[in-house]
């Protein structure tokens, strides 16, 4: 009875697994010509570029680690950890391969085409390198924006209210006494004495 169990378990494994991978596999399929466009764009729009420095920092980081540990060893562990690094380079084609199957996914192969073309024009290239002081220069604009709205918005609301608050009159605030008991009735005022006649 287990061994049935056991099988059917994996039986069920083995079918979720294999379509997930089916599943995964359709999804990743894009055509060559798809792929071959969006190399292109990606290569006119840096898009990886800025992945470069990532071997190297985490070797940089690997050897400081290893060096800290070893203090005895720096040049064996500057020497092996640089070889396995350069090793390992070639690798740098599946981050480009991943990122052309992103764009090829996301765009038609004549939208791929337009983008690379448009992105290595003059214009986009000037695009391409202003984009970041551009960024930063929109940002602080945008900072002093809004604290001069926010600004504007405190002091016009704050002068309406005024006028409303100000209108409005001020009601004796209700002092509690602390009793459950309903508060009682003032005292009647006591008449002013009548003066004593004259003789």
């Amino acid at each position: 009875m287990i061994r049935f169990a056991v099988l059917g378990r994996a039986a069920a494994l083995a079918i979720l697994f294999s379509g997930a991978f089916t599943v995964s596999a359709r999804a990743q399929e894009v055509s060559d010509a798809q792929l071959a466009a969006a190399r292109e764009a990606i290569a006119a729009l840096n898009v990886t570029d800025r992945y470069d420095n990532i071997l190297p920092n985490l070797a940089e980081r690997l050897k400081a680690q290893f060096i800290q540990a070893s203090p005895n060893f720096q040049e064996q562990i500057s020497s092996v950890v640089d070889e396995q690094a350069l090793a390992l380079a070639s690798r740098r084609a599946d981050l480009e391969k991943e990122a052309a199957t992103i764009y090829a996914k996301s765009f038609s192969v004549d939208e791929l085409k337009a983008i690379s073309t448009f992105f290595n024009t003059d214009t986009g290239k000037k695009l391409l390198t202003n984009q970041p002081l551009v960024s930063r220069e929109l940002v602080k604009a945008a900072e002093i924006w809004a604290n001069g709205i926010s600004r504007d918005l405190t002091n016009q609301s704050t002068e309406k209210l005024r006028g409303v608050i100000d209108a409005t009159p001020i009601q004796a605030p209700v002092v509690d006494t602390g009793s459950a008991e309903a508060p009682a009735a003032a005292a009647p005022a006591k008449p002013a004495p009548t003066p004593a006649p004259k003789p």
